[in-house]
């Protein structure tokens, strides 16, 4: 059969040459067409295979660029562009980049229509040297000071009040039963506190009493309260946001306990009042980096049962964050306003800026802070602050 087809063409292109002597050398003719399927069929493959290479590094690089607009893990956050909607996405290396407090990203509150500026800070404690202080200097702002600027630009600032506030609280640069003077809540007003949560190991130092007089003080000061039993829920614009506090570190009365079975309950009866959960956590081992398993457990069954953010304290360093089902968790925010000055990591911590638009949470930053004087936080200098975020980046990759 292949002889036969040969034999055809061979007389196809004599008879060929006989109709145009001048136009074909027979002899060299012959031997190229012989020879021509095999070069075709090796052309053929040559550009079979070139488009197939084509078209493996086309759909490689559409389905890369797809992932990042639904990988909310891996790929960097997505602004508004052409008309998409923003949507959750999270890169530890944007986070943790430095990002100087004096140029804030948040500029004014009214170009942030659709946006809503959480911020939370590490322990907030204006007991002992710190409250010694601010009554050696009558003044109660001083902690703030050099950052209640910053503090301002934000919605809302949440912290974790580590300590009662009563009028009649003795000074002390000692010991570790807490208590602060009343008029710490001028500080607290001045850095523009607007939450503070209670569910933790030393807020109840002077019993049920200490307790009712903080919440006292806290509310008449326009402070909302959580971590004693009930949520505080906060309108910021056309959305609401729930906070729910609950403390691991030592059971005490009036205080919320860091139950698993409870912590479901009231997300459940929560959620359908809010539009966001905000969960406080006073967990952990203090002055370690690392997140203890109870810490981990704790956080995904609050996100299970719906919370949309997590903020840990207690550690007194700063701690890993994680992305666990498209949720964040910062398991601590280390120091804010203390008086451990006898290492350089109880002497740091971050503020934490949390940004959220109508969907959820889809910004975080963290502004690192070094506590000087016994009670006064200043933003970190560049190479520290360098420094203070590379070790939480470390950490949370090991994670």
């Amino acid at each position: 059969m292949k002889g036969g087809f040969f034999s055809i063409k061979i007389q196809i292109l004599v008879l060929l040459s006989n109709l145009c002597d001048n136009c074909f050398d027979m002899d060299k003719l012959l031997l190229y067409r012989m020879y021509q399927p095999r070069r075709i069929i090796v052309l053929l493959v040559i550009i079979t295979v070139t488009i197939s290479i084509f078209f493996l590094l086309f759909f490689f690089y559409y389905f890369k660029q797809k992932e990042k607009l639904i990988n909310p893990i891996t790929s960097t956050p997505i602004k508004k562009q052409l008309g998409l909607p923003r949507v959750k996405t999270f890169s530890l290396d944007e986070i943790f980049q430095y990002r100087t407090p004096l140029a804030t990203e948040a500029g004014s509150k009214k170009d942030r229509e659709n946006e809503y500026v959480l911020i939370a800070t590490g322990d907030v404690i204006p007991a002992r040297s710190v409250n010694s202080i601010m009554v050696r200097l009558n003044n109660f702002n001083y902690p703030f000071e050099k950052t209640a600027d910053f503090l301002k630009e934000a919605d809302l600032v949440f912290i974790n009040l580590e300590t009662p506030l009563f009028s009649g609280c003795k000074p002390t640069i000692e010991g570790m039963v807490f208590c602060g003077d009343g008029k710490a809540i001028e500080g607290l007003n001045y850095a523009h506190v607007k939450v503070a949560n209670l569910a933790n190991n030393h807020a109840g130092d002077y019993g049920l009493e200490g307790i009712n007089k903080t919440m006292k003080l806290l509310e008449e000061s326009g402070i909302a309260v959580t971590g004693t039993g009930e949520p505080a829920i906060l309108q910021v614009k056309n959305k609401k946001f729930g906070f729910l506090g609950y403390n691991d570190v030592e059971k005490k009365e009036g205080i919320t306990w860091a139950d698993i079975e409870k912590i479901k309950k009231d997300i459940e009866s929560l959620k359908p009042q809010v539009n966001f959960i905000v969960v406080a956590f006073h967990f952990g081992v203090e002055y370690t980096a690392k997140p203890t398993e109870r810490q981990v457990e704790l956080s995904h069954a609050a996100i299970d049962a719906g919370a949309d953010l997590i903020i840990g304290n207690h550690p007194h360093w700063v701690q890993a964050v994680e992305i666990y089902k498209n949720k964040f968790i910062t398991y601590a925010h280390g120091n804010f306003v203390f008086d451990q000055m006898w290492s350089q990591e109880t002497r740091e911590g971050v503020i934490g800026r949390y940004v959220f638009d109508e969907t959820g949470l889809v910004d975080v930053s963290f502004y690192p802070v070094i506590i000087e004087n016994y009670s006064q936080p200043r933003f970190a200098k560049e190479l520290e602050a360098v420094k203070i975020l590379q070790r939480m980046k470390e950490v949370s990759n090991s994670f």
